[in-house]
């Protein structure tokens, strides 16, 4: 079962804003189309059919050209292709000729409300879409601002009223402002978008390597002394064996006994960085679920659970959270944790369904299902309808007496743990 939307759902969120945008800028020339070839078109009859399609030709020519070159600006501001200064200039010179051209009509043209208000609406609109879709191609603010003033300048027709000609003036004025201020305003908001995508990738990228070298401390810790102190009496023995010595044996010995030592110091490392504790675990993912806008609920008791419960869920935690920030686009997700008798049962439910259709069977997911086989536990992952993505966990509680499902004794329930240490 794929998610509902198709494409617009596989994919991420700064590809849709990209998307939303282009088509938006794709959007005003259509608009322009309508709101000004539309009035001419109406009124052919009155016009006449050689005016009505040398207004509509310019028109259509205007709309298509601001098409196309508002898509090859925003490829090249999102780094995609060179400047198009050829299409901006030629979108510029294309505005003051359909400007111009209107201007000629109104004054030298045959004289009628009708052909009046169809050269109204084309001095009025088409230098101020010309405007924004020209501010897309440069870079500079003083020169939109040029480009607003030109498109005013343009557009103004001489031969009218004083009146007539200021409020053409102050409208194309406004509105190429104000089209071209959208422009800019929105190619900054769709690069600070992506922006924060980076910074959140690469946030995620150094907490991993922060947990990488906290975990080379520790072992660098307990490795170098003992290693050293090897190394050293080792020495000794080589040199005490060479000259027959009984002292050599001893030092083997205690070589020998470093040696153990070690490894068992690396052995409590190693159990420290794999166990997870399951509040910490639940504060992290809320929290990284937040960060990336996905509202994320928490219901259920989250401590008083024995040791290994708490561990083995913390871990399904950790990768379901995982899981919905690689693998989906998910808006929500709903952790769940209920207590049955002799089960502790966590749901983890949101809906990012992967592209895949969520087959349940990642890489991720069979390393937990065999964690919790070990203990008795299951795992379930899978949709769940409606573009929704379910994982279920079941681990039984340890009986307050006997030993554990894995054969272990029972451990004591974990104290809690501050949520400020949770491990990233």
């Amino acid at each position: 079962m794929s998610r509902p939307g198709g494409w617009w759902g596989r994919k991420s969120t700064p590809a849709k804003f990209e998307t939303y945008t282009r088509w938006s800028f794709h959007s005003f020339p259509l608009i322009e189309f309508v709101t000004v070839g539309g009035p001419v078109l109406g009124r052919a009859g009155k016009i006449g059919p050689g005016l009505t399609a040398l207004l509509v030709f310019l028109v259509t020519l205007h709309c298509v050209l601001c098409a196309v070159s508002a898509s090859h600006a925003l490829d090249w501001l999102r780094g995609q292709r060179e400047q198009p200064r050829r299409l901006v200039w030629a979108l510029g010179g294309l505005t003051a000729v359909v400007a111009g051209s209107a201007v000629a009509i109104a004054e030298h043209g045959p004289a009628g409300r009708d052909v009046d208000e169809a050269v109204a609406g084309i001095l009025l609109i088409a230098p101020a879409f010309g405007a924004g879709i020209v501010a897309l191609g440069v870079r500079n603010r003083l020169r939109v601002l040029a480009l607003a003033a030109g498109a005013t300048l343009g557009s103004l027709p001489f031969g009218m009223p004083a009146p007539a000609t200021l409020t053409v003036a102050a409208v194309v004025l406004f509105g190429g402002g104000f089209v071209a201020f959208t422009s800019v305003f929105s190619v900054r908001l769709l690069n600070a978008v992506y922006e924060l995508d980076e910074a959140r990738e690469t946030r995620t990228r150094l907490a991993v390597a922060e947990e990488r070298l906290r975990f080379g401390r520790d072992l660098h810790d307990v490795m170098g002394r003992n290693l050293a102190v090897i190394a050293l009496k080792s020495e000794l023995a080589v040199q005490l064996a060479q000259r027959e010595r009984p002292e050599a044996v001893a030092q083997m010995v205690e070589v020998q006994r470093l040696a153990h030592e070690a490894q068992r110091e690396v052995r409590e490392v190693v159990r420290g960085y794999r166990e997870a504790d399951l509040s910490s675990e639940l504060a992290g993912a809320k929290g990284v679920l937040d960060a990336a806008g996905i509202d994320c609920t928490v219901t259920g008791p989250t401590t008083g659970l024995p040791a290994q419960v708490q561990s083995a869920l913390g871990w399904v935690v950790r990768e379901a959270a995982t899981n919905v920030l690689r693998h989906g686009d998910a808006r929500w997700c709903a952790v769940g944790i209920r207590v049955l008798k002799g089960r502790t049962v966590l749901t983890v439910e949101n809906d990012g369904m992967p592209e895949n259709g969520g087959s349940g069977q990642g890489s991720g997911l069979v390393g937990l299902r065999e964690r919790l086989a070990e203990i008795g536990g299951s795992l379930r992952a899978g949709p769940a309808g409606d573009g929704r993505f379910l994982l279920t966990a079941e681990v039984p509680l340890p009986s307050p007496s006997g030993p554990s499902p894995s054969g272990e004794p029972t451990a004591s329930p974990a104290p809690r743990t501050n949520v400020s240490e949770v491990m990233p």
